[in-house]
């Protein structure tokens, strides 16, 4: 409380200059640049407030929250004509892209403009992003390549059976498929059917975004799917985009007003253009060339509007928001892998239901599962939150077994249409590494008490009855989380197993089957919680809950073996060697990231 009294009495103090600094944030007429380079996310991550040890400062995710910020802003403010997106590269998953398109139509929708450069050219997800764009500039020399999407599997059945390791997994489901990379040459007919169809929504929503966006029929926007890649100027001839600009031949187009939109013939961007009122060099009237800077970053603007703003200085009632983020897992043994662990989770869960100020919560879940024992304790803790506390989930790329598993207790569920998730199945690996140890000239000899007392021994494949066993506690494994779905969906288990199987849905097909319980993203799960909770929720703010007590990091991970595999395009079974480490002896609830990019 001191703390936020001598911050507010130092902003009070300085509220002279804050106030000048937001008089010139914006010019009259003018765009805010918001610039989109690597890695997007659905939620600010939180500020390190102290560092133990000094370590290069990595550059923040751009989140969907702070455009939603900024968009808010935007809207509020007459003097800004709009928004200028200046898009490099975009590292996002399906639904936190689709989060942000959707962040930015609303911004259009409130009455500002928006324009998308695209300097290095777009690729389908740039593409897919700057469609909600008024008008689209891309780089002189570039390509323009909304290409679809695509998925490639590694199988790595013989290349173990040459080393002498064999592979024995055990699955629940027919579409169970994160152990089938180990044990098949190519890809299963019922991966490739719960594949296509993910390939399919993702399609129909590309060629729906840029239909809408460029405002042509889908006939069109599916020709330049599959017609793709063009030049730049190929792309402005077909409509796909505007206009080709440099940089600053940008900023004149806009001043001047003559940037061509979706609705007006496109055209190039000459230096000797003549302009709507006869004045030449650059699109841009003399007056207009000569004038101030007419563009102002984002990080200005938003740090302008903030520093008028005063911190609460008592305790306010929040929306919790819980990250599941990242592989599940009962502890963290090493970092160096995105994890989400039990440990933190139920201390973090627990500390939402047990803390006064938290009027309901978020579970925010990016997952493709993980330990079984962990997702059921952490969906244990998720009930007992339920009983007292209203829980929404809201799942974003990847949902998906464990993922699921943990969600499936809130009281509603919401999905993007691009979410993959479903995936209700069980799965267990094991290697024997007899015949590599032979061909290495080592040898094996037991002395054991009790039959099965080296049932787990890598140096053997298991004897029929042993397999017996493992098949026996993945049945009730498998029933365990048929009754978890369908205790959290209301309905019987009957009516549950023929949706499980271990198949993966979109988040489309999921809602049509019952599975999730209404589309959108993080706001649209913000909106309902409020709902939930009563009129006084309105002006309650999310904050991201996390454990008061202090948990030890885990150490580096010494080898970072899984990294490896992903260069070498074996992602799926980079997750199962990460999951390896961390579950050992567990039996896992994942799907298996192959299809997690569908590119």
């Amino acid at each position: 409380m001191i703390a936020a009294l001598l911050v507010n009495l130092l902003r009070l103090l300085l509220l002279p200059v804050s106030a000048l600094r937001w008089a010139f944030a914006a010019p009259r007429g003018g765009y805010v640049v918001l610039e989109i380079d690597g890695r997007v996310v659905d939620l600010q991550p939180p500020r390190v407030r102290l560092a133990l040890s000094w370590r290069p400062r990595k550059r923040a995710p751009l989140s969907v929250e702070r455009v939603r910020e900024l968009g808010k802003h935007l809207m509020k403010d007459p003097r800004p004509a709009g928004l200028l997106l200046r898009i490099r590269s975009v590292h996002a998953g399906p639904a936190v892209a689709a989060s942000l398109r959707d962040a930015l139509l609303e911004i259009r929708a409130g009455g500002k403009d928006v324009v998308a450069y695209l300097p290095m050219g777009a690729d389908t997800t740039t593409l897919l992003l700057a469609s909600a764009a008024r008008a689209i500039v891309v780089g002189p020399e570039t390509m323009v390549s909304p290409l679809g999407f695509a998925v490639e599997g590694r199988y790595v059945r013989r290349a173990l059976e040459q080393v002498g390791v064999e592979p024995e997994v055990f699955a629940k489901g027919m579409y169970k498929n994160a152990g089938e990379v180990l044990v098949r040459d190519t890809m299963s007919a019922a991966q490739r059917e719960q594949v296509g169809a993910l390939l399919d929504g993702r399609l129909g929503d590309l060629t729906a975004a840029l239909a809408q966006g460029r405002r042509v029929d889908r006939e069109t926007a599916a020709r330049w799917i599959d017609e793709a890649p063009f030049g730049a100027e190929q792309a402005v001839a077909r409509g796909i985009v505007d206009a080709v600009a440099y940089e600053d031949e940008l900023e004149h187009m806009l001043v001047a007003g003559s940037l061509p939109s979706a609705t007006a013939a496109p055209r190039r961007a000459e230096s000797g253009a003549q302009d709507a009122d006869g004045a030449s060099g650059g699109g841009a009237p003399a007056a207009a060339r000569h004038s101030k800077n007419r563009l102002v970053s984002a990080d200005r603007y938003l740090g302008a509007r903030r520093a008028l703003s005063l911190t609460p200085v008592w305790p306010r009632p929040v929306l919790g928001v819980i990250e599941v983020h990242g592989a599940i897992v009962s502890r963290a043994h090493f970092r160096g892998a995105s994890l989400a662990s039990e440990e933190r989770l139920v201390a973090s869960l627990r500390a939402a239901r047990q803390n006064p100020r938290v009027q309901g919560v978020i579970l925010h879940v990016d997952s493709p599962g993980g330990s079984a024992l962990a997702s059921d304790r952490i969906h244990h803790e998720v009930t007992r939150l339920a009983e007292v506390k209203p829980v929404v989930a809201c799942l974003s790329n990847v949902a998906a077994s464990g993922g699921y598993y943990v969600a499936a207790a809130a009281h509603a569920i919401v999905a993007q249409p691009q979410t993959i998730t479903g995936s209700i199945g069980v799965v267990s690996a094991r290697f024997a590494l007899g015949p590599l140890l032979e061909r290495l000239g080592v040898s094996t000899d037991v002395v054991k008490r009790g039959a099965r007392a080296d049932l787990f021994s890598p140096s053997r494949k298991l004897d029929a009855g042993e397999r017996a066993v493992v098949e026996r506690e993945l049945d009730a494994i498998y029933a365990a989380f048929l009754r978890v779905v369908a205790r959290g969906r209301r309905r019987p288990v009957e009516e549950i197993e023929p949706l499980a199987q271990g198949r993966v849905y979109s988040g489309a097909e999921a809602q049509a089957r019952g599975l999730v319980d209404m589309l959108g993203g993080f706001e649209r799960a913000l909106h309902e919680l409020r709902q939930m909770i009563g009129p006084k929720a309105a002006a309650i703010e999310p904050a991201i809950v996390r454990a008061s007590r202090y948990i030890p990091p885990p150490p580096l991970l010494p080898a970072p073996v899984p990294t490896l595999l992903e260069l070498v395009g074996l992602r799926g079974l980079a997750q199962e060697v990460a999951l390896a480490i961390h579950c050992e002896g567990e039996r896992v609830l994942a799907y298996c990231a192959e299809a997690d990019d569908l590119d």
